[in-house]
């Protein structure tokens, strides 16, 4: 199977922070450059990645990285980005996908988005369990990764806590929902945003809206704070 072969190419180590790490920057990175985060040679760097591209984990382009063009500008480098497509191994083999676009597809012609996102918030709720609602951006940022929204911080370099300065906003590379939200965005998008609501509570110190961006997860997560006027 294509799918275990690809898994498979993680299993060395060095491979797997390369991956690792191109996944983390959500946007192109140069040999050098993943190289230097790996601790490793650019030659065997660029090997690894070049595996990780055959074994469909990894997208290749082509820019300058010096960021200038024309004359003496120097060649485009080879760069990679995280695959588009998923990769995903059931054994002996389960197509829980389909079901859940089949649930999708009854839930949105019946009408019955409001049961859906009601069921979420509760799941949500039942995931945090007896604890407070979460503390912080630090603390939410915990809990995204631990379920696989590859959180990061936007403005984190910016935010000086002067006025004026750009309110911090966790955005999320990854939506755990993704092939079926493509289907139907309204109803899981929404249901997402419930289970979010229902993990971090609507009353506590951080707060979980929709603002959907291409690429990333349609839900992002903010301090109360920053609607506060």
């Amino acid at each position: 199977m294509e799918e275990i072969d690809a898994i498979a190419a993680l299993q060395d180590p060095v491979r797997r922070r390369l991956y690792e790490y191109v996944a983390a920057q959500g946007r192109e990175v140069g040999r050098n450059e993943a190289a230097e985060a790996a601790g490793v040679a650019r030659t065997l760097a660029a090997h690894h990645l070049d595996r990780l591209a055959e074994a469909g984990l990894l997208e290749t382009g082509s820019r300058r990285l010096s960021g200038r063009s024309g004359p003496g500008a120097g060649r485009p480098a080879k760069v990679y980005t995280r695959a588009r497509a998923e990769v995903s191994v059931s054994l002996p083999a389960r197509d829980y996908r389909t079901a859940a676009e089949l649930l999708a597809e009854a839930a949105e012609q019946a009408g019955l988005d409001a049961g859906l996102w009601a069921a979420a918030r509760r799941r949500g709720e039942a995931l945090r369990g007896p604890a407070a609602p979460c503390g912080g951006l630090e603390e939410a940022m915990e809990a995204l990764a631990a379920r696989g929204y590859e959180p990061h911080l936007e403005g984190a370099e910016e935010a000086t806590g002067a006025p004026g300065a750009p309110a911090r906003v966790v955005r999320m590379r990854n939506c755990p929902f993704h092939a079926v939200a493509a289907r139907f965005p309204p109803l899981v998008c929404g249901m997402n945003l419930a289970l979010l609501e229902g993990l971090f509570g609507t009353e506590g110190p951080v707060r979980a809206r929709m603002d959907p961006r291409p690429g990333e997860c349609c839900v992002v997560v903010e301090s109360s704070k920053n609607n506060d006027d």
